[in-house]
C-alpha cells in the first residue's frame, strides 16, 4: 500500500482513511482508521443511538461473534488501544456467544469515536470473510439436467484431447443455477434479515414485474469468463427470457440493488451478468466446491488453477441448447450445502 495514498472507505456518508498495521494475531492485517484531518472525537452519530446514563454515555452495537476477534486483537491490544484513545470501556461477549458490544464512557464524543472506529474495523474485516450464502435461481429441472449431461458427454467425446479438458471440470447437474449475488451472513439474525428483505422485494416489485407468474427462460449458447479462450477457467451457459423481454434482468438488478443498500451485499457491477456455470477449473481440485468461487468476479480460493483450452468447445457448442426452464422463485442458498434434491440448502426464498 502507498502510505501517501491510503485506501478510502465510505461509511455513513463520511470518508475514512485506512492505515494498515501488521500484527501476527490471526495472520490478518489489523487496520486502524481515522476520519480525515479532524479530531477523531468529532464524529457524527446520526447512524446510531447514544444513550445517556448515570455514569455518562453508552452505545450498543450488534456484532456477529466470528468478528469479535478483530475488535479484540492480539492479546487484547486492539481493544485496549481503542479504549485508551477514546477514553471508553468496551464490553465484548464471550467467544461464540451472540450478543451486543457495549461501549461506555464519560464523554459522548469518546463513545461516538469508539463506535465509529469499531464500525470501520467491522466493515473492513467483514469484506475479507468468505461468502456464506448467495441469491440464486435454480436451473436444475429435469429437462435442463438431461440436456446438460448430453452436453458433457458430447464435449468429452469431441474435445477430450484438448489441453486440460476432463470430466472433473463439469458442474454437478443437481446444482445448476443462476447466481445473482453473494452474501456474508455470520449468524442467524443476519440470515433472518436477508430472508425478510427477500420477502419485502417480492411484495414491493417482483410480483409486479412477473404478474405473479413464472418466467419462461431459455438456457442456450456458451461463453467464457476471461479474454483468452485457450486459457479458460470458467465456461458458462447464457440465460435469457424466452419472450425477449428484460424482466429477468430487471428483477436481478433490483434485487442486488436492494441487498447492497441494506449492507448485506457488496456492489461489484452495475448490472448482474446472467449466466450459469457449466465448467469450472475449481471443480478439478475440489469436485465438491460447486460454489467456491464468486462467478461474478472470477475470484478463487486457490492461488493456482489449471486452465483448459476451450476454443473447440466454443466453436462446436456455440449455440447448444440446454432447454427451457420455468423460474418461479429466488432462493437464499447456503454455500457448501445440499438438500434432498441435491440442490443447495435454502434459508429462504420468494
Amino acid at each position: 500500500m502507498d502510505v501517501l495514498r491510503p485506501p478510502l472507505i465510505r461509511i455513513g456518508g463520511r470518508v475514512y482513511r485506512k492505515n494498515v498495521i501488521q500484527e501476527q494475531a490471526y495472520q490478518h492485517e489489523e487496520e486502524d482508521f481515522c476520519a480525515g484531518p479532524s479530531d477523531c472525537t468529532d464524529e457524527p452519530c446520526d447512524a446510531f443511538v447514544i444513550e445517556e446514563t448515570e455514569k455518562g454515555f453508552q452505545c450498543r452495537v450488534e456484532v456477529p461473534s466470528p468478528l469479535y476477534k478483530y475488535i479484540i486483537g492480539k492479546k487484547g491490544e486492539t481493544k485496549k488501544r481503542l479504549e485508551t484513545e477514546t477514553r471508553t470501556s468496551i464490553s465484548i461477549p464471550k467467544p461464540g456467544v451472540e450478543g451486543e458490544i457495549v461501549i461506555t464512557g464519560q464523554h459522548r464524543s469518546g463513545v461516538i469515536s469508539a463506535r465509529t472506529r469499531i464500525d470501520v474495523l467491522l466493515d473492513s474485516f467483514r469484506h475479507k470473510q468468505p461468502f456464506t450464502h448467495f441469491l440464486s435461481f435454480a436451473l436444475n429441472q429435469p429437462t435442463i439436467q438431461e440436456k446438460f449431461l448430453q452436453f458433457k458427454e458430447k464435449v468429452l467425446e469431441k474435445c477430450s484431447k484438448d489441453r486440460g479438458v476432463s470430466s472433473s471440470l463439469f458442474q454437478n447437474p443437481a446444482k445448476l443455477h443462476l447466481t445473482l449475488g453473494t452474501l456474508v451472513l455470520l449468524n442467524e439474525q443476519e440470515i433472518q434479515k436477508a430472508c425478510d428483505l427477500l420477502q419485502q422485494c417480492k411484495e414491493e416489485f417482483v410480483n409486479q414485474i412477473t404478474g405473479g407468474k413464472p418466467l419462461t427462460v431459455e438456457v442456450a449458447g456458451v461463453e467464457y469468463m476471461n479474454d483468452d479462450p485457450a486459457m479458460m477457467d470458467v465456461l458458462y451457459a447464457k440465460v435469457h427470457m424466452k419472450d425477449g423481454s428484460d424482466r429477468l434482468q430487471v428483477i436481478a438488478d433490483q434485487l442486488v440493488k436492494r441487498f447492497v443498500a441494506s449492507g448485506l451485499m457488496l456492489k461489484e457491477w452495475d448490472r448482474v451478468k446472467l449466466h450459469a456455470t457449466v465448467m469450472n477449473t475449481l471443480f478439478r481440485k475440489d469436485p465438491g466446491a460447486e460454489e467456491r468461487n464468486n462467478a461474478g468476479t472470477g475470484k478463487s480460493s486457490f492461488k493456482e488453477r489449471e486452465s483448459f483450452n476451450g476454443q473447440n468447445i466454443l466453436k462446436v457448442f456455440e449455440n447448444f441448447s440446454f432447454g427451457e426452464v420455468q423460474l418461479d422463485s429466488v432462493c437464499l442458498s447456503q454455500r457448501f450445502s445440499s438438500d434432498a434434491s441435491g440442490y443447495y440448502a435454502t434459508s429462504g426464498q420468494l
